[in-house]
């Protein structure tokens, strides 16, 4: 992953409503939700559901799947260990000890 393209990730979810809908469909796992149950879970308009999941989708997080007249969204595990690596490949590298990941710092 590239910078840019982590930054275009990380920024999609740098939005309160953006980041409901992606951490619901982590936990929904690999057969994801349709569009419907996002909608009652979160209590998102529709017209504002459909903008973030456009959103979610153009970066990668998120895919979806028309089964007959229901549409599936499902996260893109692959992209979120991606992001996650390139978060913490080099963490500590300057530091020249053991990488901090995994401690509560904050």
């Amino acid at each position: 992953m590239n910078i840019d393209d982590a930054a275009r990730k990380l920024e999609a979810l740098g939005n309160p409503t953006r980041l409901q809908v992606y951490r619901t469909l982590v936990r929904a796992g690999p057969d994801g939700l349709p569009v419907g149950a996002i909608q009652e879970r979160l209590a998102v308009p529709g017209s504002t559901l459909s903008h973030h999941l456009q959103r979610l989708v153009a970066t990668g997080l998120v895919s979806q799947e028309r089964q007959a007249t229901t549409l599936i969204c499902r996260a893109e595990y692959p992209a979120m260990a991606s992001l996650l690596g390139f978060l913490a490949d080099e963490c500590c590298a300057d530091a020249g000890g053991t990488p901090a990941v995994g401690t509560n710092a904050a």
